[in-house]
C-alpha cells in the first residue's frame, strides 16, 4: 500500500503529511482549501471522491463535530480501502456500522508527532486484519513510538498519552530550565503510576509516561513556544484535557486529573 489519502490538514492531519510525504504519494482534502494550498510534496485531491478513487488507505483527521458528516459523505465510495480514524472517542464498531464491511484501524496519536516524537495507540476493528494492523503501526512509526492495545483500553490512552502533555505543560508552566529538566523524570513516574490505576500495565504504563513526557519536552525546546501556548493547543473546549486541568487547578491529583480526563472520554465517545 503506498498511495495514503488525507481528509482533514488542521494540526493532526498536517502533521501526519509532513511526517509521511516522503515515503509514500499522498492525497490530501480539507473543505478549507486554505489549509492545502501550500503543501508541498503531496497532491490535493480536488474532492474526496478524487481521493478515495487515488488511495488505497485513507486517513480520517477531521475535526470531531464534522466525523459523522464525512462518514455519510465516504460511505457509497468506499470499495476495500483501508480506514484510519485518528478521532478521538469514536469506536471502530461505531465507523462500522455506518460504512459497512469495512477495515478500519483507530488511532490515539499526540502532538509531539509533529515533531515525530509522538506516542500514537492503535488498535482495529473486526473486519480489519493484522497486516492491516501493521501497515497503520508502520505509518505511525514515522510520527514516534506506537502501542498496540485493546480498544476497550483507547479512552484511556486519550487520558494518558493524548492529554498527557497537556498535563505537562501545566507542570512545568512556571519553572526555569533547569527545574524544567529536573522535573520530567517525576513527571513520568507521576503519569505512569496514573496510567497504571486506570488499567494499564507495568510496561505499557511506562512506555506511554516516558514517550509522552519526552515528546512534550522535545516539542518545548524544537517550537521554542512557551508551557503556556502548547498546552493551548492541546486544550479544546469542552474535551479531555480541559477536564483533567480544572483538576490540577483545584488542587486535585494527577491521578484524579486522569481519571477526569477518562470520565470526559467515555462521555464524549461514539459507539
Amino acid at each position: 500500500m503506498h498511495n495514503i489519502g488525507i481528509i482533514g490538514c488542521g494540526n493532526m492531519g498536517s502533521a501526519i503529511c509532513q511526517r509521511l510525504k516522503n515515503s509514500y504519494s499522498l492525497f490530501v482534502f480539507d473543505k478549507d482549501s486554505a489549509k492545502t494550498k501550500n503543501l508541498s510534496g503531496v497532491n490535493v485531491a480536488e474532492n474526496i471522491l478524487d481521493l478515495l478513487n487515488k488511495s488505497e488507505a485513507v486517513i480520517l483527521a477531521v475535526k470531531p463535530q464534522d466525523f459523522d458528516n464525512l462518514l455519510n459523505e465516504i460511505k457509497t465510495n468506499i470499495k476495500g480501502e483501508l480506514v484510519i480514524s485518528i478521532a478521538a472517542g469514536v469506536t471502530t464498531g461505531y465507523i462500522e456500522k455506518i460504512l459497512g464491511r469495512v477495515k478500519v484501524i483507530r488511532v490515539m496519536p499526540n502532538l509531539p508527532a509533529r515533531i515525530g516524537k509522538g506516542m500514537s495507540c492503535l488498535c482495529r476493528g473486526k473486519f480489519a486484519s493484522d497486516k492491516d494492523l501493521n501497515f497503520a503501526k508502520e505509518l505511525f512509526d514515522r510520527l514516534g513510538q506506537t502501542l498496540i492495545i485493546n480498544e476497550d483500553m483507547m479512552d484511556a490512552a486519550t487520558a494518558i498519552s493524548g492529554s498527557g502533555p497537556g498535563y505537562f505543560y501545566n507542570f512545568i508552566e512556571k519553572k526555569d530550565r533547569e527545574e524544567i529538566k529536573q522535573s520530567a523524570d517525576k513527571f513520568v513516574e507521576s503519569l505512569s503510576a496514573s496510567a497504571k490505576s486506570i488499567g494499564f500495565s507495568n510496561e505499557q504504563a511506562n512506555i506511554l509516561a516516558k514517550a509522552t513526557v519526552g515528546g512534550s519536552l522535545a516539542l518545548l525546546q524544537e517550537t521554542k513556544l512557551s508551557p503556556l501556548e502548547l498546552k493551548k493547543q492541546i486544550t479544546s473546549k469542552g474535551g479531555t484535557t480541559e477536564a483533567a486541568l480544572e483538576v490540577l487547578h483545584n488542587s486535585g491529583s494527577l491521578r484524579d486529573a486522569v481519571k477526569a480526563a477518562l470520565k470526559r472520554a467515555k462521555e464524549l465517545s461514539k459507539g
